[in-house]
């Protein structure tokens, strides 16, 4: 499932973001989602999200 509907994303959840430095190499990175930080229903490059790493990305894949 895509990440650009702010409704199907959930504090907990499994998803694939993509990070600000990785933009340009198309890089993946897994984790769980601790906090949504785009406030929009709908983002076309996917709801920014904060992982409960601390690692800040937008959502490319809900696992």
């Amino acid at each position: 499932m895509e990440g650009t509907r702010r409704e199907d994303i959930k504090p907990g959840i499994a998803v694939m973001v993509e990070l600000a430095e990785d933009k340009r190499t198309g890089r993946l990175t897994g984790g769980k989602v601790k906090e949504i930080l785009t406030s929009a229903p709908i983002h076309p490059h996917g709801i920014k999200v904060k992982l409960d790493n601390g690692q800040v990305g937008r959502v490319k894949e809900i696992i």
